[in-house]
């Protein structure tokens, strides 16, 4: 009896804990697949269209790399006044990144340029949210752009 039942116990663990086996045939696997909701800038600007105004989005360098400066073009298809942005992260508290924007007046009225550098996240997947706020004859507005950092 004794014999037996080291048996039943011996195969028990040969057979279930066998799967513990760092050599096992698990496979592990990566996608690349893309968010089609966030910005590429590698493929160009990003455009919204929010209440049949366009506004653009171009940060460069366009795999929006953490703390690194980032230069910003934001451009929109009408004259706006009040126009304010920040940066923070979409899926998780990152703090506030405010964007100080300065319309180019002598080219293009409706184009702004700024800078901004935000940080590095412990993951290897951060999605950051620009928002833009900004008036149309007096009426406030918002939009905001999703994008990856350090996008490559």
């Amino acid at each position: 009896m004794q014999f037996l039942t080291k048996w039943i116990v011996g195969s028990f663990f040969i057979v279930f804990l066998g799967g513990c086996n760092p050599q096992s045939n698990t496979k592990t696997v990566t996608s690349d697949v893309i968010d089609s909701s966030l910005c590429q800038f590698q493929q160009g600007v990003c455009k919204l269209n929010v209440n049949s105004v366009d506004i653009m989005l171009m940060i460069n360098p366009v795999f929006t790399p953490s703390e690194k400066p980032l230069s910003i073009d934001l451009h929109f298809s009408v004259p706006v006044t009040d126009v304010k942005m920040r940066i923070e992260g979409r899926d998780m508290f990152m703090g506030v990144i405010p964007v100080n924007l300065t319309a180019e007046k002598n080219s293009n009225p409706n184009h702004y340029k700024g800078s901004a550098i935000y940080g590095s996240c412990s993951s290897n997947y951060m999605v950051w949210r620009a928002i833009v706020n900004y008036s149309i004859d007096g009426k406030p507005q918002s939009a905001w752009f999703d994008f990856l950092a350090d996008n490559k």
